[in-house]
């Protein structure tokens, strides 16, 4: 099977998204690269690769189309954050909801439909399957009505009201049926006139032959009405119009209010022509419309009984799309447009356009797509919607007389997905001929999301490195630095002048070098002379922990980079630095029985102090926060240890019985998972 040859060079619009702003300007600065070093590439080829290759992000953005040089400028301007004609940005709205507006009489034009046929098989296949149910109905067939070339006899016809009428519902089911195989999807249908029929077709409440037999019968029964009638548009607002028409009485009605300040008048012509020359004496804008007789009007009461009688012999359903009726403004009840005499007051009474385009902004529509020859309803819904309800809307008119058709129809497709609307642009491009060709990947924008590293802190994974095993024993080492530029917040424990480390940061180690063993409890720490730390210099530590013992413990020494090693305060001719006596592996209670000390030493105050000159900022108290972990001795030498006290529950001090001498437990920092005093055994 041989695929079919292409109907007609598409004019396809270029799409671009990305995930934000910038990232879409790169996508274009890479695509107008590409564009411009491969003169091999065809717009409609670009074009459908960017359609079907590319996912479509939230920033979207169209360039028009037109040829090669200009859309390439356009894409320029778009990278550069520009202005440009035609180009349309926004960012797409997953939940946008669509309404379709159908045109009525008056919009017609010589030729209407005929460049989508042309281009699109889909459409000129629904606009062939429509025409043949209408040439029922009709004196000529209605294809080639609408195919005269314009200034010809069979063109005049189109402005005849049976053809006129016709040919706008011709023109739109197959406009309807078009962009449904382009999955272009409506939340509502409205349409004015005879254009509701069109709606009320497509959304199912008359089968072609039944819809195109009311066409047909309410187009010629129009057109058999007596002349003399005349249609005009003023720039006046309804009450402003219905004060006028007081002394007029069943001469002129409104026929149609489209907007807060736009109604037509219907009626004899004499009476309408007049009423007009009033509204231009006081500066308004008045036009009269192309049509041959004064429609919902009392002049066309004639042919409602007969019209009746026709929509009686039809069968009718509850419509599958919404449908807001123009003849009382709110959505129609499927009983209500299922009566043949709901047709026949729509034939007569008023188009109320403004109300319908309020309660579809009242439904959250938000994108609204007029479907007929030109932008008729698009203007005049632009006008019925306050500030509010067009913030991030659009409205867009499938078709536009003097302009290629098939061009403002994907312009008008185009607009409604950079909004958010879905499209199969696959289905949009079968048989155009296009071929994908390959272009710039995604424009990634390289940005750090990880939050950096934070500064130096008081935990153990500041004060020592990682742990390193000595090969051959069972020995694990670490290594730190403590400084005043790493650690500022040692300068806060001052002792008789001299930053000295506290003791805490020696638990702390301690017990980090217990975690990397799995010994999880320090039984002692006794610190026999301190630490201090000079202005500028640091000095470096060393942790070690020795072999396990037949208990399971584990010692650990503390070397200070500036003194020799000391392994314990019993041996002769050692010049002591750190020593901790024993490191536990076990979680249970450790040796001596649980005590606590009686007494809480509130991190918000200063603890108290055996000697003078000793100070300590907040962040030396935060090491001061229970959940202590052992004991030690203010003084610079030992002291006989004695059994602590009974554990309290607000917190823990262990004292020695030496004569002025003050031994605390020092806790660990509050931050820690494990709390309470361990050197007591409290939990």
């Amino acid at each position: 099977m041989v695929a079919p040859e292409p109907v007609a060079p598409l004019p396809v619009p270029w799409l671009l998204s990305a995930a934000d702003e910038s990232g879409l300007r790169a996508q274009a600065r890479r695509l107008a690269a590409e564009t411009a070093k491969r003169p091999d590439l065809t717009p409609t080829d670009i074009g459908y690769s960017l359609a079907v290759s590319r996912g479509a992000l939230a920033h979207r953005a169209l360039v028009p189309s037109g040829d090669r040089g200009r859309a390439l400028e356009a894409v320029r301007a778009l990278a550069a954050g520009r202005t440009a004609p035609g180009v349309v940005r926004g960012v797409a709205d997953p939940g946008i909801r669509t309404a379709f507006l159908f045109t009525g009489q008056g919009a017609q034009r010589p030729r209407m439909g005929a460049g989508l046929r042309a281009v699109f098989p889909v459409f000129a296949e629904a606009f062939d399957e429509v025409c043949p149910y209408l040439d029922d109905g009709l004196p000529h067939p209605l294809s080639a009505v609408l195919s005269a070339g314009p200034g010809s006899p069979q063109a005049a016809l189109a402005d005849r009201t049976d053809f006129a009428q016709a040919g706008l519902f011709a023109f739109e089911v197959a406009l309807f049926r078009l962009l449904e195989s382009w999955g272009v999807r409506a939340d509502r249908l409205v349409g004015h006139s005879v254009g509701e029929l069109a709606a009320a077709h497509v959304a199912g409440v008359l089968d072609l032959p039944d819809a195109a037999a009311l066409v047909t019968a309410r187009g010629r029964l129009m057109q058999a009405l007596p002349g003399g009638g005349a249609m005009v548009a003023l720039e006046a607002t309804e009450e402003e119009v219905l004060s006028a028409l007081a002394e007029f009485g069943a001469q002129v009605s409104i026929a149609s209010v489209n907007g807060p300040c736009s109604v037509v008048i219907s009626g004899r012509e004499n009476a309408v022509l007049s009423l007009a020359a009033r509204f231009e004496a006081d500066g308004r804008r008045a036009a009269r419309l192309r049509v041959s007789h004064a429609f919902h009007s009392p002049l066309v009461e004639p042919m409602l009984d007969e019209f009746l009688g026709v929509a009686r012999e039809l069968t009718f359903r509850p419509p599958s799309i919404p449908i807001v009726s123009t003849v009382t403004g709110r959505p129609a009840e499927p009983a209500e447009f299922c009566s043949p005499e709901y047709w026949t007051r729509h034939a007569r009474l008023p188009v109320r356009f403004a109300e319908a385009v309020h309660r579809l902004a009242e439904d959250g529509i938000s994108a609204y797509l007029e479907l007929g020859p030109g932008p008729v309803l698009t203007a005049a819904a632009t006008d019925c919607l306050t500030d509010a309800d067009t913030s991030g809307t659009v409205l867009a008119a499938a078709t536009r007389g003097g302009e290629p058709e098939p061009e403002t129809l994907l312009s008008a497709v185009s607009r409604l997905h950079v909004a958010g609307a879905a499209v199969d642009w696959a289905a949009v491009y079968a048989r155009s001929g296009a071929r994908r060709v390959d272009l710039p990947t995604y424009a990634f924008q390289r940005q750090r999301y990880w939050l950096d590293a934070p500064g130096p802190t008081t935990g153990a994974q500041a004060l020592l490195g990682p742990a390193f095993p000595v090969p051959g024993t069972e020995r694990t080492v670490l290594n730190g630095l403590l400084s005043l530029a790493a650690h500022p917040w040692l300068a806060d424990h001052v002792v008789a002048g001299s930053v000295i480390v506290p003791a805490t940061v020696f638990v702390e180690m301690a017990v980090r070098a217990g975690d990397e063993v799995g010994c999880g409890v320090v039984d002692d720490l006794v610190m026999l002379s301190p630490l201090a730390l000079p202005g500028a210099a640091g000095v470096r530590v060393q942790v070690v922990v020795g072999e396990r013992d037949d208990s399971g413990r584990r010692p650990v020494d503390i070397y200070s980079g500036r003194r020799s090693r000391a392994r314990t305060s019993r041996g002769p001719g050692t010049s002591p630095a750190f020593w901790v006596e024993v490191l536990s592996p076990r979680t249970s209670r450790p040796r001596g029985r649980p005590r606590a000390p009686s007494r809480w030493i509130s991190p918000a105050r200063t603890p108290p102090s055996p000697t003078r000159g000793w100070r300590t900022g907040p962040p030396s108290r935060a090491w001061a926060l229970c959940g202590g972990t052992a004991t030690t001795c203010s003084r610079r030498s030992g002291c006989p240890r004695r059994r602590p006290r009974k554990p309290t529950a607000s917190g823990c001090t262990r004292r020695c019985s030496t004569p002025r001498c003050t031994r605390r437990c020092l806790p660990r920092p509050a931050t820690r998972a494990r709390s309470g005093c361990r050197s007591h055994g409290a939990e």
